[in-house]
């Protein structure tokens, strides 16, 4: 009791602060340790592109030998044919034969950045003005970091937990272009990580955007991802004789209809309950919209100020954006051919052949085909709101952030928990750090996570995990 005393007053005395030197100034110890953890994670480049996920889980598995983990206890796992995605799975044995194991979820790998676009190397660890910058430091290499330190402490410290605890780290849930290691743990290792329930990223809290944190959030459940081609095609011909029937300016013309189209907004109870009790907490036109939005969905007047928010927005509809764009095959002749590829996030209550035929509505012309390709992820089953899972949650947030709302939420993005579903084990986006309405970078040029989000979140977790597991 008294380690989380001083765990939750360190936390506060860390969240009130609002200057970055009173962010970064003398961290404790263990918070310096941490710190090398998660900057060892940052600068080992887990890109598809150019990095190495089967290194970065071999550097964790090297951090928890040294803590008192056993051979029979690490599991690194892979597929041959991919020699860089392979993953851990590491597992703390539990004190009740009878008790259920959790699991720590997390992915190692990170979207690929390219130095050329990046004020700062986008593999080195910086910490700058109140927040730690790199590829992976906000998605999610700081709850990456802290599973694994939290197997480390508990061992060091002796610590024999009632449930088991189970920490997989895996890759492919960014790019999913070779090998996702949570697919392959759910369809020929399920044993080594079947659990209750599994704890993972999609949850944290929101800033104000002026350093003011809003709300924490328990995702319970989430969009899906699926992927669609457009397509024109052409007889094509010489340049110099140009003609209006061109696929390039068919496809333009197919991709300015459907930026302009608007999924319907589509509330289920998670987002309702959302958007009602995080705008009660604001005092502000925009929290006075999502209320009123959430008591009437067809408010039209409610539903254009809160998508002026990119993440609100989101969390209202289906989404859909082009991403790839590929065309012609001479600087001389006409295109005979012009794709794009067109990336959705899919509300719940909707499926990919509802997408299809809304954007080939939109669209509006015959000539432009439609098709899903790339990965099909199972499509999301959003778990149970259990009050095993939200109570220590709500307990915590109190104790951590005094007047701050936990409401549960829908990620907009998705996760790897789309491939534990099948397999039994609910898993939940937990509350802790947060971010800022901007993203923090996530997927993006500077990715940054705040100092004191990274360092109280880690607190956070640690005390919630134990909360889950005792």
């Amino acid at each position: 009791m008294k380690r989380f005393a001083i765990a939750v007053a360190g936390a506060l005395a860390l969240f009130s602060s609002g200057s970055a030197s009173a962010q970064t100034a003398a961290p404790r110890p263990d918070r310096l340790a941490f710190r090398d953890l998660y900057k060892e994670l940052v600068e080992t480049d887990t890109s598809v592109a150019t990095g190495s996920c089967t290194l970065a889980a071999a550097k964790m598995a090297t951090r928890l030998k040294a803590a008192g983990y056993g051979d029979s206890q690490i599991t690194l796992f892979g597929d041959a044919k991919f020699p860089l995605d392979g993953g851990l799975v590491a597992v703390l044995p539990g004190s009740a034969a009878g008790a259920k194991p959790i699991l720590l979820l997390g992915h190692l790998d990170v979207v690929n950045a390219r130095r050329e676009d990046w004020r700062r190397d986008p593999y080195k660890f910086i910490e700058e003005g109140g927040y730690f910058y790199g590829r992976g430091a906000s998605d999610m290499k700081a709850m990456v970091a802290s599973w694994v330190d939290i197997m480390v402490r508990f061992k060091k410290d002796g610590y024999r937990p009632r449930r088991t605890v189970k920490l997989a780290l895996t890759c492919g849930e960014e790019s999913g272009a070779r090998f996702n290691g949570a697919q392959w743990l759910a369809e020929n290792r399920p044993e080594l990580i079947a659990a209750e329930f599994a704890l993972n990223e999609g949850g944290g809290g929101r800033t104000d955007g002026r350093g003011k944190l809003v709300t924490q959030s328990m995702q319970i459940g989430e969009k899906s991802n699926r992927s669609f081609e457009l397509r024109t095609v052409n007889p094509g011909g010489h340049s110099s004789i140009p003609v209006d029937d061109n696929a390039i300016y068919q496809l333009a013309d197919a991709l300015a209809r459907l930026r302009a189209y608007k999924f319907p907004v589509r509330f289920n109870d998670t987002t309702r309950a959302y958007f009602a009790k995080s705008g009660g907490v604001r005092n502000d036109d925009l929290g006075r919209a999502m209320v009123a939005l959430a008591k009437d969905p067809a408010d039209r007047a409610a539903e254009t100020v809160v998508s002026r928010d990119r993440t609100f927005n989101s969390m209202l509809r289906t989404t859909c954006v082009a991403t790839i764009l590929e065309a012609g095959h001479a600087v001389n002749a006409l295109p005979q051919r012009a794709t794009a590829t067109v990336n959705c996030r899919i509300a719940p209550g909707e499926d990919a052949d509802t997408t299809r035929a809304a954007l080939a509505r939109a669209i509006g012309d015959a000539g432009v085909s439609v098709t899903v390709v790339g990965r099909l992820r199972p499509v999301a089953v959003p778990p149970p709101l259990d009050p095993k899972i939200m109570r220590p949650a709500e307990r915590l947030v109190a104790r951590y952030f005094p007047g701050v709302p936990l409401i549960p939420t829908m990620s907009t993005g998705a996760t790897d928990a789309t491939y534990l579903a099948p397999i039994g084990i609910p898993t939940y986006g937990v509350p802790g750090g947060w971010g800022d309405p901007d993203g923090n970078g996530a997927h993006g040029l500077d990715e940054r996570r705040e100092v004191r989000s990274v360092y109280v979140g880690r607190d956070f977790l640690y005390d919630l995990v134990k909360a889950y597991v005792q």
